[in-house]
């Protein structure tokens, strides 16, 4: 049976890692009384030692609660993930009306996809796979001069949504679909759905905000087809002349009402990167998209609430042709608590110079969280808990961190790491190796030797200057796998020990403290890591082994937290993922 003390350094530890460090004593205490009934008799002497146990816990670092759990509670560090069979999807509403489900993902390549997006992608690509319906990948780059599409942007979104894990049966872009857009345009004027205006743009405004009819609503079919032709023939300037679909002038939203379809737009001046200056009248995003889900056969549409007023004015257009509009659901905003999601600011912030580009590590772009080592089962993971709520939905660090910990944890070997190394010289050192696990959980993995060169029995390593900055003449250690120590002296260059013997047992029964350590044998490291708003680099000795591991592998320095491998070369270059 275990004693009091365990069980509480056990529910204390588990509090402190599941929220970054940093334990509470209430609800602490309210779990152990929850889950151990019996202890309400002694409450008062359960209350005394979880406050004592917190104080304790918290004067540690999260890396050292971690590897403590790991020596005595393993189990803690295994995150209860439901799975997502057991809890699934909300049902989507009218699946029985369609003869297949088809849902599509419709980004703007104007940009790197971030987290917000991936929901999107996430949760229409969910859904069809839930009725073995069709996912749609479709770009929407209809706009060259205000959401200028970037010719990268495309291949980027696609890898991206790749490396997601998402597949779709059909892909298109809406630049190459234009013939298709004009013609639908001449036949919602040929029905007598829409016609086109001249009137200045600040007048169109004033109109549609007051709620007054266009001068021009009453074209003749003959008139609005000719000023149309007009316009394809490029005998208007840009701003001179629009096509407005016609609704309800007193419609609540003055967006709305008569809102324009399309425009002219100096593709000389913008030109697309696909199909150059050879257009000049442009499709706006709600035209477009319209038509296009349409005749894509779309019959569910998940999106932002932050587009919720496109969905009435797609509607009329849809009124016109007498079509039927799909099902549509709308969820709140994604927020990722200390992370900008805003494509405009990230943007500023890398034409400023403040962010390096789309993989800078401090953003939530798809590129930036890969980069990072987050998992793409991590994602997908913390979006289908967020599911589809209509209310907006806040995603903390802490539990993103959590989740790609707890998938990281088995997978991710382990090596030693030491942080602006300060040598230590080992009198009276024997041993010649040490043999460490590649994964203390999985023996199986294999194990190997880290060899030291004593000379005349006296061996030199390194350690972090962390460590040593807590030794002091007579101090005790253990270096992981290898001996234990005693302090002799220190100095700003370097300590002096002398080895005491190899016995774990010894190390653990007198409490002394475990470290990494790093021989003569090593490789520089170099870890990027985002720390608030600024990169910073740590600077370090790592195991020589770890510069023939692959590029974009991931491991954990023990004691120090994940990294992803990013570049070896003389130095290895490394992201730091979390602890």
């Amino acid at each position: 049976m275990n004693s009091l003390h365990d069980i509480v350094l056990k529910y204390v530890l588990r509090n402190a890692i599941k929220y970054g460090g940093k334990a509470k004593a209430k609800p602490v205490l309210n779990m152990i009384l929850a889950e151990n009934p019996h202890l309400r008799t002694s409450v008062k002497e359960v209350v005394a030692l979880v406050e004592k146990i917190v104080e304790k816990v918290n004067s540690m670092n999260l890396s050292e609660q971690r590897r403590l759990a790991e020596e005595k509670y393993p189990e803690i560090l295994i995150e209860k993930v439901e799975k997502r069979e057991r809890i699934g999807l909300p049902p989507l509403p009218y699946v029985d009306k369609y003869p297949r489900v088809r849902t599509r993902f419709a980004p703007n390549p104007n940009f790197d996809i971030h987290l917000g997006h991936a929901r999107a992608a996430i949760l229409n690509f969910e859904y069809a796979v839930k009725y073995g319906g069709d996912f749609i990948l479709r770009f929407e780059d209809t706009d060259p001069r205000i959401k200028t599409p970037v010719a990268d942007a495309y291949d980027v979104i696609r890898d991206n949504l790749r490396w997601l894990g998402l597949k779709w049966k059909e892909e298109y872009i809406q630049s190459l679909r234009m013939e298709i857009y004009y013609k639908y345009a001449t036949k919602l004027l040929e029905i007598g759905g829409g016609y086109i205006c001249t009137c200045p743009p600040h007048e169109i405004r004033m109109h549609r905000l007051h709620g007054i009819r266009c001068k021009h609503y009453n074209h003749t079919i003959e008139e609005n087809l000719d000023l149309w032709d007009r316009m394809l023939n490029g005998e208007f300037e840009e701003g001179a002349i629009v096509l407005r679909v016609k609704t309800d002038p007193e419609f609540p939203d003055p967006s709305v009402r008569d809102w324009i379809a399309f425009r002219i737009i100096d593709s000389s001046k913008y030109p697309h990167p696909l199909v150059g200056d050879k257009y000049i009248v442009w499709p706006t995003y709600n035209f477009a998209c319209a038509i296009d889900d349409h005749l894509m056969k779309i019959t569910h549409i998940l999106r932002g609430k932050d587009i919720e007023a496109n969905t009435p004015k797609q509607k009329f257009l849809y009124a016109h042709f007498k079509w039927e509009y799909p099902v549509t659901i709308h969820f709140g905003k994604l927020k990722l608590e200390g992370m900008i999601l805003s494509k405009s600011k990230i943007r500023q912030g890398i034409e400023e110079g403040k962010y390096r580009g789309w993989d800078d590590i401090r953003l939530a772009t798809i590129s930036a969280l890969r980069r990072r080592g987050i998992l793409p089962e991590t994602i997908k993971k913390i979006i289908l808990d967020v599911g589809i709520k209509p209310v907006e939905a806040r995603i903390s660090l802490v539990n993103l961190y959590a989740i790609n910990r707890s998938l990281l944890e088995p997978r991710a070997n382990r090596f030693m790491f030491v942080k602006n190394p300060v040598k230590l010289i080992i009198h009276n050192c024997t041993v010649k190796k040490a043999v460490l696990p590649y994964h203390p959980s999985f023996p199986e993995r294999g194990f190997r030797a880290l060899e030291i060169r004593p000379i005349n029995n006296v061996a030199r390593v390194f350690i972090s200057r962390e460590d040593a900055k807590r030794l002091h003449r007579g101090a005790e250690l253990r270096l992981m796998g290898l001996c234990n120590v005693k302090v002799l002296g220190t100095s700003n260059y370097a300590i002096e020990s002398i080895c005491t013997g190899t016995s774990v047992k010894y190390a653990r029964k007198k409490k002394i403290p475990i470290i990494q350590w790093c021989s003569e044998d090593y490789i520089r490291v170099e870890v990027e890591r985002a720390e608030a708003d600024d990169i910073v680099f740590d600077s370090g000795y790592a195991e020589s082994e770890v510069a023939r591991l692959p590029i974009g592998y991931i491991v954990q320095f023990i004691r120090y937290g994940f990294v992803k491998i990013e570049n070896i070369g003389k130095c290895i270059h490394a992201i730091y993922v979390h602890d």
